[in-house]
């Protein structure tokens, strides 16, 4: 057993915004350093050793240019708490979510800025196979500024995980039909992955900007905006393939075109992989957070599932498929989770996988699968800028205005508000200095109607919305 010894250590400060609900975000050289890095592995391992004196923390990190620098002053930090770490090096979160469940790790550290600007960064964390977020991470703030912190000499062992990983994927395909896939990584962490993975699955497979580059120099690594699905579009259609596939910047969010080139969102998707798995796990708890349709509510439902509506988190998602036993849950931004044949957590190389083994066993075309979906009409999700402090007060304000007027609402996430037209959501962002709508109707005018009550509420709050 190493010695370990509880030391007082000089007081070290952060910027207190990188401190989100699920994970930690900052600019680098502005907001976040190495020297954060260092003091949040400490208390991450100070934490881990508690519950376990002699714990492996994994530790993996993303292509960015920063997070080499951010990737060592993790390991240091943990190794001077006096724990081991498994370094897995360059890949996906979910490589490295995959890693500290396989091998049953104390923790996990994944250094990245998902889907942020080049000059972010940040980290995400499991512990003892469980999701970590909130007051969990509001205790490695205070742990790192002010508390006794384990010391001691841990060491580093390097593994590489990635054949483990790929042939874990490859297991998870069940299709019956070839079929042509265009794939793009966005230059991210996923890209390295991605390529092997395509060269091995049966079909056609055409892999874009599969070199990981910090930059992201091809587009940014979002795959909900629709701009950065371009190149991927023009790729199905020239290409006459079945289906295209988008990862963001650490791969554990997923993008996806069909072969007409029309985007499927987060909630269409959860209804292709409901019906799948619905069909050997009836009256199963099926999760989706507050951005959903409520068409995919009522389809789950009418497919004999029982829907969940949930807040916007992938940790806080993991947390409470845990907790009722849910094999599926989803994001309208792409996160996606199976606890069906998986670990529960969000990886959307495995997510792609097991889409392309339900549109193969199908028979039929995604176009054709997407055009039989439930449709309601809805704008896109609407994000807009308002300070970090100030967008949980304009929440609150308009909360208490709803409630003076007995309006029908769910708080569970922001306000999802319904009317006699549908709804319309408000919500503030955890990873960025923003606010977060959406609206969604059955015709044009309930849609014009429920824009302009959103539109008033934050008028009231000196709120300004919305692009056209």
């Amino acid at each position: 057993m190493t010695e370990r010894t509880a030391k007082k250590t000089n007081e070290h400060y952060f910027t207190p915004t990188i401190f989100r609900e699920y994970d930690i975000r900052g600019i680098v050289g502005a907001t976040l350093s190495t020297q954060d890095a260092y003091y949040i592995a400490r208390a991450f391992a100070t934490k881990a050793a508690q519950a376990q004196p002699d714990g492996v923390i994994c530790v993996g990190r993303d292509g960015r240019l920063s997070s080499p620098d951010m990737h060592q002053a993790v390991c240091k930090g943990i190794v001077d708490s006096g724990l081991k770490v498994l370094d897995i090096g360059l890949g996906p979160t979910p490589m490295l979510y995959y890693t500290a469940y396989t091998k049953k790790a104390v923790g996990g550290v994944m250094i990245t800025g998902s889907h942020n600007p080049p000059d972010h960064n940040g980290f995400k964390f499991v512990f003892q196979n469980q999701a970590f977020y909130g007051a969990a991470i509001a205790e490695l703030k205070a742990l790192a500024e002010n508390a006794n912190l384990a010391s001691g000499e841990g060491k580093i062992e390097a593994q590489d995980m990635r054949e483990i990983y790929i042939t874990a994927l490859l297991k998870a395909y069940d299709g019956t039909r070839d079929l042509a896939v265009a794939w793009d990584a966005g230059n991210g962490a996923t890209g390295e992955i991605m390529k092997a993975l395509t060269e091995r699955l049966s079909g056609r497979n055409i892999a874009l900007n599969a070199e990981i580059d910090g930059t992201f120099p091809a587009h940014h690594p979002d795959p909900t905006v629709p701009k950065n699905l371009k190149q991927l579009i023009e790729t199905v259609r020239n290409e006459k393939c079945d289906i295209g596939i988008a990862f963001d910047g650490d791969g554990d969010r997923i993008g996806v075109v069909d072969d007409e080139g029309e985007i499927l969102w987060g909630d269409q998707l959860l209804m292709l992989y409901a019906a799948d798995i619905l069909r050997e796990k009836p009256k199963a708890t099926i999760i989706a957070d507050v951005k959903a349709s409520g068409a995919l509510f009522d389809e789950i439902e009418r497919l004999g599932g029982t829907p969940l509506m949930w807040k916007t988190g992938h940790s806080l998602i993991k947390s409470k498929m845990a907790e009722t036993g849910s094999p599926l849950a989803g994001e309208m931004s792409g996160h996606l989770f199976f606890a069906d044949k998986y670990y529960g957590f969000d990886d959307a190389l495995y997510a792609a996988v097991r889409l392309l083994g339900l549109l193969s066993r199908s028979g039929k075309k995604l176009s054709d699968m997407r055009k039989a979906l439930p449709k309601r009409i809805n704008t896109p999700e609407i994000r807009f800028p308002c300070d970090d402090l100030r967008k949980f007060k304009v929440i609150e304000e308009v909360k208490s205005r709803l409630e003076q007027v007995q309006a029908k609402f769910s708080d569970v996430d922001g306000v999802r508000v319904t009317t006699k037209d549908g709804w319309w959501l408000l919500r503030a962002s955890n990873t960025q200095a923003m606010l977060v709508a959406r609206c969604e109707a059955e015709n044009e005018q309930g849609l014009d109607s429920l824009k302009h009550d959103l539109k008033s509420q934050l008028s009231l709050s000196g709120v300004e919305l919305l692009p056209e």
